[in-house]
């Protein structure tokens, strides 16, 4: 059955690229990319597929299931055209992909020198896939626990996270609702870190499909989690929500200034280790404290669109990096 759907995902990349992609790049005079072409087209197959199992899987337990009434449904569809953005764009593949002949390039001057780059698998001989996978997995979480936490304490940077926590009405796509200068510097991280462990392709494809297959469940808007000991294992939606809520996930306790708590991208003993973690019995509602009407609030204009959303993230950025903290 496995092998049957690998086949057709094959056939359809095949078909898709010999009769869609590869005749507009010789047309456009483009043919030379053809390779690089044919990948990107893998790349694309693979987030739509991604979409669409998400669609089939959490929108029905949001129906079924959800944390709170949707007051504004129209933010849902503009945080599913940042999940078309970013999942058919693939960015952190891309990115991967892109950076990969770089740093090869880098690791052979570094090789001439007598200096041989390191590499996770090298610790372990024979280690088999599934445990290098795993190890992958846990490193690459820890740079992203740590890249989560300086989005909340580094005040221009704030300016440009704060789009993504500005969702007062949570759902399976919030996750991709980001700056696009965001996601870029987070991509290009999580690409180095990668790369500079010994990732193989193959398995940093897998690494991103299941990184964001759960952080989109970590953004549903439905009332789930993993009871007591599976909270502490694994990134749940409750545990999330509670890194969204006002007042909570983005301030430090009784200060109003940046911090918050439960940073954790996918697994929760960073926020454990680290003294972040707030393991709250409620289902939060989110948002940002200045997005509130005076006096609780600033009253602040996030947008209501893409492009929009975009813009005033820039303006945010530049504003708190002159005059500070939020």
């Amino acid at each position: 059955m496995i092998q049957f759907f690998i086949d057709l995902f094959g056939s359809v990349q095949g078909w898709l690229f010999e009769h869609v992609l590869e005749p507009l790049m010789f047309v456009s005079g483009l043919g030379g990319f053809a390779e690089e072409a044919f990948e990107g087209t893998e790349w694309f197959l693979i987030g739509l597929v991604e979409v669409a199992a998400l669609y089939l899987v959490l929108r029905p337990l949001e129906a079924l299931i959800p944390a709170q009434p949707l007051a504004d449904r129209r933010a849902r569809w503009n945080d599913f055209t940042y999940t078309l953005v970013h999942r058919l764009g693939l960015f952190s593949i891309a990115i991967f992909f892109t950076l990969d002949p770089l740093m090869d390039h880098v690791a052979g001057l570094l090789r001439f020198d007598g200096v041989h780059p390191f590499n996770l698998e090298s610790l372990l001989p024979a280690m088999p896939p599934l445990t290098s996978f795993l190890l992958y997995l846990v490193v690459l979480d820890f740079c992203d626990y740590w890249f989560h936490r300086a989005q909340h304490h580094v005040n221009w940077w704030w300016g440009l996270h704060s789009l993504h926590h500005s969702q007062t009405d949570m759902n399976l796509w919030s996750d991709n609702r980001n700056h696009l200068l965001d996601d870029l510097l987070r991509d290009i991280m999580m690409a180095i870190v990668a790369l500079a462990i010994g990732v193989p392709p193959g398995q940093f494809v897998l690494l991103v499909s299941l990184s964001r297959a759960l952080q989109s469940l970590q953004h549903a808007n439905v009332r789930i989690h993993f009871g007591r000991l599976g909270e502490r294992l694994l990134v749940s939606p409750r545990f999330h929500r509670t890194h969204h809520a006002i007042g909570v996930g983005h301030e430090s306790p009784g200060q109003g200034t940046l911090g918050g708590c439960n940073f954790g991208v996918l697994l929760p003993v960073w926020d454990q280790l680290f003294g972040t973690a707030r393991f709250a019995p409620d289902f939060a509602f989110t948002g940002v404290r200045d997005q509130l009407p005076r006096p609780q609030g600033d009253g602040r204009n996030y947008g209501r669109g893409f492009w929009q959303q975009q813009w005033f993230g820039l303006k945010r950025m530049v504003e708190f990096a002159r005059r500070g903290a939020p």
